[in-house]
């Protein structure tokens, strides 16, 4: 079974994601770094014990990667939002195996953090990237000071909520991660210090 590991806020640039984050939770994101096979970077910052999220945007600094970015960031548009999430299993191959759908694994390092990850062809992961993108970290995976922050419930809509309710019905056991029916979007409900907020 999978485990969530962290969600992805995605924006036109690192800076305007860190804002939108900064403007709905009152949180100034960690740091990050650069993700020299997908030319993008990224900022972090800790949910509690082993989970984190993430905001994510093409590094115009870097060159063309030759492939499909990650996370379908090449034909994001509009203002910066949630656009996926990340579950960390202990096998990769073996849950690609089952659900090839996922992408290919490829292998990742980033200063001492190394991980696999499974990345479609196109970048698109299933259900519009209502899927989790699937990892398994090789190195220990990011820690952070404890900020207060805690996910309370991750809701994904999507026109085929139900088959997407039942695929990971077999993939992870975790009741604050809940699929319904509606016009696609992923919301997180966070606890923070300054009461519940819901970011999008």
């Amino acid at each position: 079974m999978a485990t969530f590991d962290h969600f992805a806020v995605s924006a036109a640039t690192l800076s305007e994601g860190v804002a939108h984050v900064a403007a709905v939770l009152g949180l100034q994101m960690g740091p990050g770094g650069k993700h020299d096979l997908m030319s993008t970077h990224n900022r972090l910052s800790g949910l509690g014990p082993g989970e984190y999220m993430e905001v994510i945007a093409i590094d115009p600094d870097a060159p063309p990667p030759g492939r499909p970015r990650w996370f379908d960031l090449d034909r994001r548009s509009g203002p910066p939002r949630i656009g996926n999430w990340i579950a960390r299993v202990n096998d990769l191959d073996a849950v690609v195996a089952r659900w090839p759908e996922a992408g290919q694994p490829l292998s990742f390092q980033r200063g001492p953090f190394r991980w696999r990850m499974a990345v479609p062809d196109d970048g698109i992961l299933p259900f519009d990237g209502c899927f989790p993108a699937l990892i398994q970290w090789e190195s220990a995976a990011p820690s952070f000071d404890d900020v207060g922050l805690r996910l309370t419930g991750l809701e994904l809509r999507h026109p085929e909520g139900a088959a997407l309710a039942e695929v990971l019905a077999d993939l992870i056991r975790d009741p604050r991660i809940q699929a319904a029916t509606g016009p696609r979007r992923i919301t997180a409900h966070l606890d923070t210090p300054d009461g519940p907020r819901t970011l999008s």
